[in-house]
């Protein structure tokens, strides 16, 4: 994305900020293929699904922003953190929806990114994902946003300091200690 677009974006959520009127609705079209990659990521880690794809994503995590679309946005990293924290509640919806439908079957697995110990990625179930998420946020919600961003998200270790208004070697610790954690709670 180009310095101009980026600014184009962190104007239009301040304008959003403001109350003005249609401004989520021009800003939508600057975001929407970032929101299309992140889901795209996402989708592509988890067993084909004729329900689900790419633009459903995009689409119900656009109706889940509308109606924070005045909330206070700093900038298109505090935007796109948001973003993710809604893409991660929808695809835990998404997997409650289908388990519920098959009875304890069909959870949706997806790749934990970058290797909890070294080994080859692995499947984990993405609502004992999100069990151990809320363990996580328990004990350390920093970290938990910091895993909404890379995981869910697909934000950079850059983008998500800036998201979350931290330092880029403070986000690389807590990733750390993170996948520590989910690693030890998903084993």
């Amino acid at each position: 994305m180009s310095d101009p677009e980026a600014n184009d974006i962190t104007e239009l959520l301040r304008a959003c900020s403001d109350g003005e009127t249609g401004a989520f609705d021009r800003l939508i079209p600057l975001v929407y293929d970032d929101l299309r990659a992140i889901a795209r990521q996402r989708l592509s880690m988890e067993p084909a699904t004729p329900t689900l794809d790419t633009t459903d994503v995009v689409h119900e995590a656009y109706l889940r922003l509308v109606p924070q679309a005045t909330a206070t946005w700093r900038d298109r990293a505090h935007f796109f953190a948001i973003s993710s924290k809604v893409i991660r509640h929808l695809l835990i919806d998404r997997a409650r929806e289908r388990l519920a439908l098959k009875r304890g079957g069909g959870a949706i697995h997806v790749p934990l990114a970058d290797e909890l110990n070294g080994e080859e990625p692995r499947t984990i179930d993405l609502l004992a994902l999100d069990e151990a998420l809320s363990g996580l946020g328990e004990m350390d919600e920093r970290l938990e946003r910091v895993v909404e961003c890379r995981f869910f998200g697909g934000l950079s270790m850059p983008d998500t300091a800036e998201a979350l208004g931290r330092s880029l070697r403070s986000v690389e610790r807590d990733w750390r200690r993170a996948r520590a954690y989910l690693f030890r709670a998903l084993s």
